[in-house]
């Protein structure tokens, strides 16, 4: 399909990086341009994105945005991480619109020493200071991965706007799907790869799937850097069998705008968020190479009951009550959404994982 999206800034770079590419940009060259282009991408930009609904300009909701029990259940598995590593620093990436960082600072109060925003986003970080000015000099903020981390490590949907390659099946051999300039605005086109997905076998013809690299050299670089401390990362996604399954032959790339979702990533380029689930397997795998210990794996369901969201429920008024019962219900986020924890030096029984761990699933 093409696309026929009004002429931009954005959409003009695009077509002159894909003109000096020789015609042709992978896929995740294009997500990257799309979500992070400085001043014109779509997390680049200054579109609300968080909101609970549509006609607040916003695109889609997240947990923190949700519910502020979602924080306050969090904070119980985080608390208990900080003391075991013997740690008082929490960081974050992409903190969207500062919700959680808000809800966990309020709830941990004088447990953490300080709070490290790790953002690319300019205009978000300049919301989330506006937020969370109240907390002063606790909080602070960089723009890149620092050489060294000592602390507890969360991430809740960071992992799947990062950006993937796509791979297409043909029945015969594998290609790489890219971005090329078509009659009418951006055309995907295929080229022949050695890129291969982590499993063999079991594709039908026409498949299109996603392979995660950057989102594993992430978390490979997180685990090689933190040398004290714990990660918990909070994602929609799958063990690698699921997400592999022959009957998932369209992939899972996603675009969300105005609390709406479609398929097509080439049209209203920098408007729309892009996103894919995560293989969850390429995660642990990933970590456990860079040293860590996986802590466990399980739904977010069961994560938040883990940590007390049923006492934190009891007694809540209706408004506050609904929202919550979402993040654990199996037809809402409660299935659909994992997390894994991980861990550098001795580890520890983490609460959140002390029921229905999966990490034998992954």
């Amino acid at each position: 399909m093409q696309s026929t999206a009004v002429p931009s800034p954005l959409h003009a770079l695009i077509q002159q990086q894909i003109q000096h590419a020789g015609g042709w940009l992978p896929f995740d060259r294009f997500m990257a341009l799309a979500l992070y282009e400085p001043g014109l991408g779509y997390y680049a930009n200054q579109s609300p994105k968080f909101g609970l609904m549509p006609s607040s300009g916003s695109d889609f909701v997240t947990a923190p945005e949700l519910s502020p029990l979602f924080g306050e259940a969090l904070a119980s598995q985080l608390a208990q991480a900080l003391q075991a590593t013997g740690t008082g620093d929490l960081w974050e990436f992409g903190a969207g619109s500062g919700a959680l960082a808000e809800q966990l600072l309020e709830a941990l109060g004088e447990a953490v020493r300080s709070y490290t925003i790790v953002d690319l986003s300019g205009s978000l970080r300049a919301r989330q200071a506006q937020r969370l000015a109240r907390f002063g000099d606790k909080v602070r903020w960089l723009a890149e991965l620092p050489e060294q981390i000592e602390g507890v490590v969360v991430g809740n949907e960071v992992l799947d706007a990062m950006p993937v390659q796509l791979l297409h099946w043909n029945g015969d051999q594998w290609w790489e799907r890219g971005v090329a300039i078509g009659d009418r605005g951006f055309a995907w086109a295929d080229r022949p790869t050695h890129l291969r997905p982590p499993v063999e076998g079991g594709f039908v013809p026409g498949s299109v799937i996603e392979i995660h690299p950057q989102a594993e050299a992430f978390v490979r670089t997180l685990g090689e850097r933190l040398v004290r401390g714990a990660v918990f990362l909070l994602d929609y996604g799958f063990p690698e069998a699921e997400y592999y399954h022959p009957q998932r032959s369209g992939g899972t790339l996603m675009c969300h705008r105005l609390h709406q979702s479609d398929m097509d990533p080439l049209v209203d380029v920098g408007l729309k968020d892009i996103t894919a689930h995560i293989n969850f397997t390429g995660i642990a795998l990933a970590a456990q190479e860079a040293g860590l210990e996986v802590l466990g794996y399980t739904s977010q369901g069961r994560f938040l009951l883990n940590c007390g969201l049923t006492e934190l429920m009891q007694g809540a008024d209706f408004r506050t009550l609904a929202p919550a019962q979402k993040l654990v219900a199996e037809h809402e986020m409660g299935e659909l959404f994992k997390v894994i924890g991980l861990a550098r030096g001795e580890a520890f029984d983490a609460l959140g994982f002390s029921a229905g761990d999966r990490s034998h699933r992954l």
